[in-house]
Order: C-alpha cells, then structure tokens, then sequence
C-alpha cells in the first residue's frame, strides 16, 4: 500500500492509510476470502481515532469549541480514548464518563492523555442495559455546563466522514471489488461510513451488521448483558435509525469471537480484541455462504494490547 513518506505535521496525520491482510489459516478451504483491515495501526490502536478527529474539526469549523474550553463525552474506553488523544494535541481538555464494566487498560490510556475519567459503577462489572443510558445522561449534563462541549458520539454526524475514509482506502485495496463487508455496530458510524463508500461505488456489495447474540438490540428488540466492549450499546443506535444503510443484521454469540479472539493471535498472528474476533466469526460465515468466488472483508477494530489485564488472552 502507498503511503506518503513526508514527515507528518502533527500525530493527527497519522490517522488512517491502514494495511489489510487476507486470513490463511483459521478459514477452511473452499470458501471465498477474507481479508481483515488492521485498524489497531491508528495511533491509539483503535479506528475510533478516526471518528474523534472529524468530530473535533467539525466543532472547530462551527465555532461550538473554542481555545479553553473541555470536551465531554461517554465511552466505554476506545473513543474516550481517541478524543482524549485528538484533544490532547488540539490544546482542548477532556473528560470522559466512562464505567468500571470496561478495560482498565483503556482507562488509564484516557489518563494518560491528561484527561479526567468520572466512573460509574457497573456492580456486575459487565455492560448492563441500563449502563450506557446513565453514562450518557451524566456527559450531557456536564456538557450543558459552561466550558464544556458534549461532543455526543451517538448522534454527530461528523463521525461519518471519519469511517467513510476506512472505505474510501477499501476501494483502493480492492480495485476488483469486494463482495461482502461486515461489522460490528456500537454508535454505528463505522458500518455506516464504510457502507457509504462501498455502496456509492457497487450498491450490489453486501453490508451486515453484527452485534452480540445476548444484546440482540437490531435482530430481536431487546438489550441483554455482554462483555464486548465498543459494541451492543443496548438501544437501536440513531445514527443508524436515521441511515439504515445495511443489507443485514446478525447476531453472533461473544463465546465464540473471544474463541476467535485467541485463535487471530496465535495462528495469524493478529492480536486484537473480542470485537475483532466476532467480525472475523460473522466473515468467515459469509465466505462460506457465498462461495469460493468471494471476498469478504471486515475490520479489526482495536488493539489486543488492551485486554492484556483481563481473561480473554488468560493462558497462564
């Protein structure tokens, strides 16, 4: 893949032109490719860097985020994350409601950006339907206040542009087209911005959507209790209520991605979260249901370096 090799003018240059690798071993012969976009090449390992850019330009560009003032935003880890670093080098501060139902490793990563983490606790230390909703109403809150931008991940558009260019780099690695793309949802921008890339260039290739099979919010109606962190937020996104730009949903069971999980990093040597591994277990699906002719591709959203703390690499 081409990249630019002039020195970049601040690490917000860094963001993007990302590698994608086929997967060879943990896909059975006989069924069509599959591809995995290594989004964890983004500066904080996460291709939420991209969304936290084109949110902060964009409050820049309006005139709704001034020198001084702090950015608020509720995240479970990865775009807290993200804005905490995008506002670390804008000059902005940063606070996150965040919970202890996420990886601590993402938390002090927020830290380390000087930003502050306000915790509510999960007493299960699991992602609850209810968990989500109060992180949300506590940023708004705070965000109402003067000084402070609610930069509402679930609801700025802004996000949009930023994973548009995560199709935009599909189309160039994939100059022959691809069949099938596939994603898990969390706000939705990703799916969304890739789907309209994709689309506007072969509407024939197919989205699905994919979230956990015991949060199934988009397939069956309802929230449930998981442990993928970044998706299954436990209500139907608005973002994609008001950009139903997929071709279908599934839900796929949390076991069997952190199964995958272990699998990516020890025969492909891909070491990246459960989200990752539920993609790759929804891909390797659809290659086998279109046949040897296809090319499916998905996207691994993070980096495995944050859940080294947790059980899902536990072989010791």
């Amino acid at each position: 893949m081409d990249t630019d090799p002039r020195p970049a003018s601040s690490m917000l240059d860094a963001i993007g032109n990302t590698p994608v690798v086929q997967l060879n071993r943990v896909v059975p012969e006989g069924v069509g490719r599959v591809f995995v976009k290594l989004e964890y090449f983004n500066p904080t390992g996460s291709y939420k860097d991209r969304m936290a850019k084109t949110i902060v330009q964009g409050a820049e560009r309006r005139g709704s985020l001034k020198p001084g003032m702090t950015v608020v935003e509720a995240s479970g880890g990865s775009t807290g994350s993200s804005l905490a670093f995008v506002c670390a080098v804008r000059g902005y501060g940063f606070h996150v409601v965040s919970s202890n139902a996420f990886a601590q490793e993402k938390l002090r990563t927020i830290a380390a950006f000087g930003a502050t983490v306000d915790l509510i606790d999960s007493p299960s230390g699991k992602i609850t339907a209810d968990l989500i909703p109060s992180m949300i109403a506590r940023a708004r809150e705070l965000g109402a206040t003067d000084g402070y931008l609610f930069s509402d991940q679930f609801n700025n558009c802004d996000s949009l542009a930023g994973y548009e260019t995560i199709g935009q780099e599909l189309l160039a690695q994939f100059p022959d087209g691809i069949t099938a793309f596939c994603g898990a949802v969390g706000i939705g921008g990703m799916l969304i911005g890739v789907a309209r890339a994709l689309k506007g260039v072969d509407p024939a290739t197919r989205i699905v959507l994919l979230e956990p099979a015991s949060s199934p919010v988009v397939t069956q109606g309802h929230a449930g209790t998981h442990h993928v962190e970044g998706i299954g937020i436990g209500f139907m996104p608005p973002l994609l209520r008001e950009h139903p730009i997929y071709d279908e949903a599934r839900g796929i069971s949390e076991a069997e991605a952190r199964a995958m999980c272990r699998r990516l990093a020890s025969e492909e040597g891909i070491f990246a979260g459960t989200s990752t591994g539920l993609n790759v277990v929804a891909a390797i699906e659809l290659a086998k249901e279109l046949g040897p002719a296809a090319t499916v591709v998905t996207v691994a959203c993070d980096s495995g370096l944050k859940y080294t703390a947790g059980t899902l690499f536990d072989r010791l």
